[in-house]
């Protein structure tokens, strides 16, 4: 799926266009002005509308400042239009950011990153949009063969880089289908494994979210096939992604996405209701 890009063709590295470099300036900025304001970063989070672990993970430079936030939190810090200044830059640089995907991936993440609703069946792992960065950081981990560090930092860096659609204005919608059997592996350790599910706890509270468990003991289940994602592209058609051992597939055939599409609404019905989901996740974090 999604969350487990494919390893085998080289990348380009995220330092060749500075724009790693330019983030992680950028939240040490963005850290010395909260400071200088005597703003916890609970506090900066609050005034600006989004979470403490949001600010926090910009100021180590493994989350990317988006130019509307830049906007918005210049006058909160005193700024005086210094980070304000730096927007239309950052802005050239998530778009040159994007094709440091590989090509098989590029298509995916410039349709996903613009897409008005994108509905993501997981049967493997948590979907890459609503992992940690320790979840991603043990699934990048523990794969084979071996990653060395910094290519494993940099496959956190792009994946956490993908889940600044949340923040977006206004907001695609998401539904997410989750296997039973995916939430309750604890991949990473009993720590990362209640962070995740904490932070899925979180996401699957936004107005614009909808996350449902599939039970394992549903004796039916229309797609044993594998993972796939739904996309509706701004001004297109419904799309779907599929990515599964290694071979990546972008489908715009409309019989063959209708197909994906049947089978997501029968699996959205068959799983517990997102309320459900939500209390079934939040019994298992009680139980850790």
């Amino acid at each position: 799926m999604a969350n487990a890009e494919r390893e085998e063709r080289p990348e380009q590295p995220a330092e060749s266009d500075g724009t790693a470099h330019l983030f992680r300036a950028l939240g040490k900025q963005i850290k010395v002005l909260r400071e200088r304001a005597g703003m916890s970063q609970r506090e900066l989070g609050l005034a600006a509308h989004c979470g403490e672990d949001l600010i926090s993970a910009m100021e180590r430079g493994v989350r990317t400042p988006q130019p509307d936030f830049l906007i918005r939190v210049d006058p909160l810090l005193g700024a005086d239009g210094v980070l304000r200044a730096t927007a239309d830059e950052v802005r050239e640089a998530l778009a040159k950011a994007r094709t440091r995907h590989p090509d098989w991936f590029r298509g995916f993440a410039r349709v996903e990153a613009d897409s008005l609703a994108l509905h993501e069946y997981s049967n493997q792992a948590i979907p890459g949009l609503l992992q940690t960065e320790e979840y991603a950081r043990a699934v990048f981990t523990k794969r084979r063969p071996l990653l060395d560090e910094q290519t494993v930092e940099k496959r956190v860096s792009d994946r956490l880089a993908r889940q600044q659609i949340f923040e977006r204005w206004p907001q695609p919608t998401f539904s997410f289908v989750i296997e039973e059997a995916v939430i309750q592996r604890p991949l990473g350790g009993r720590a990362v494994h209640a962070g995740q599910l904490l932070r899925m706890s979180k996401i699957s509270r936004m107005r614009t979210v909808e996350l449902q468990v599939m039970p394992t003991d549903r004796d039916e289940h229309p797609s044993m096939d594998g993972p796939f994602t739904l996309l509706t592209p701004k001004g297109r058609s419904e799309v779907a992604y599929t990515e599964i051992q290694g071979h990546a597939r972008l489908i715009t055939d409309p019989d063959e996405v209708r197909l994906f599409s049947e089978r997501y609404g029968i699996m959205r019905a068959q799983a517990l209701t997102p309320r459900e989901s939500l209390m079934l996740i939040e019994k298992m974090l009680g139980e850790l």
